[in-house]
């Protein structure tokens, strides 16, 4: 069972609004109670099996947060200092003014499940937006309200856990952002410095994003395309990748585009979004039916008819049909039964 072994936290203020880093002199010490309490805490912040790897450009031991990680890895009695030192990187990357100030933690942890292996992980924390809480209370027969702040157990802002595995390539990383924008892009890219794992889950995400775009932005240029026609194709994606358990370009370009030009305009989209990002597609993968779960609420076949109406196309093409008259355009629904 996972057992969180050290922790030390430390005040992050925002250098350009003039606030402090406030360091602690010591580790927390926590009760067994308190313990269980922030273990749950920690955990309940990942969700998905994405999974991360620290990066540099020229060379991994350039990268701070990597070089302080591993040194506690190499002595877990060195962590209050190395928190210190994580702060200070971390207080001097928060410029940007989004970013909060909060509480940061570093914590170490010993029986880390990672794919069945058993190994120990380090955990990087910053708690920042704060809810109001009633506290009753009460003398005898005569009770008072009063209001005070904190942080909600259930919302952790920002979170990365580090496992010790994989080293030489970075390690391997979960992360969580409950913020968006430039925030989120703050504590990945600048603070940590990660690239995502090319794992299952990479593969499977990032080929469906860029099929996705492919319907929406090139389809319509290059082809008369309708948007049930573009909601066709989507339903038809998302039906494939849940059915299948292996992605293979192929078989799903026959399958799905079946059109000798359809495909080619594909391939030709696919090399141009690879040559841009310098990010490589994989013609052959397992599919991650949590990433595609994840790409559910993306892969919404929606038509948006002025400001009156929504069409919502869940399936079969042959159901719904498009005209116009000399009362305007119209789609025409066929169905068995209405709720």
């Amino acid at each position: 069972m996972i057992e969180l072994n050290n922790i030390s936290v430390h005040i992050v203020g925002n250098k350009n609004r003039f606030e402090h880093l406030v360091k602690s002199k010591m580790p927390l010490e926590l009760d067994e109670s308190m313990k269980e309490l922030m273990l749950k805490f920690f955990q309940n912040a990942f969700k998905a099996d994405e999974y991360y790897h620290f990066y540099h450009a020229s060379d991994l031991s350039m990268n701070e947060v990597f070089t302080y990680v591993t040194r506690i890895f190499e002595n877990p009695e060195s962590l209050h200092d190395e928190s210190i030192n994580l702060a200070q990187f971390l207080f001097d990357k928060s410029v940007h003014p989004k970013i909060k100030a909060g509480e940061f933690f570093t914590a170490y942890f010993q029986n880390c499940n990672y794919k069945g292996e058993i190994i120990d992980a380090i955990g990087l924390f910053k708690t920042e937006n704060k809810d109001l809480f009633l506290k009753i209370k009460h003398d005898n027969y005569f009770f008072d309200l009063e209001t005070d702040k904190g942080v909600n157990l259930n919302k952790l802002d920002k979170a990365c856990f580090i496992y010790n595995t994989n080293k030489e390539d970075g390690y391997v990383l979960s992360i969580a952002d409950k913020t968006n924008g430039t925030e989120a892009q703050f504590w990945t890219d600048e603070f940590l410095q990660v690239k995502q794992v090319e794992d299952e889950f990479y593969n499977t995400e990032k080929t469906m994003s860029v099929f996705k775009n492919y319907v929406e932005e090139r389809m319509p240029e290059e082809f008369e395309m309708s948007r049930i026609d573009q909601a066709d194709f989507l339903n038809r994606t998302m039906e494939f990748f849940q059915e299948h358990e292996e992605f293979e370009t192929e078989a799903f370009s026959q399958q799905i585009l079946q059109q000798p030009e359809l495909i080619e305009s594909f391939n030709n989209y696919k090399s141009e979004y690879e040559l841009d990002t310098q990010e490589m597609l994989a013609d052959h993968f397992g599919i991650a039916e949590k990433a595609v779960k994840k790409q559910t609420r993306h892969y919404k076949s929606i038509i948006k008819l002025d400001k009156n109406f929504h069409i919502y196309v869940h399936g079969d093409r042959s159901k719904i049909e498009q005209s116009e008259d000399s009362h305007g355009k119209f789609y025409k629904i066929y169905f068995e039964e209405e709720s």
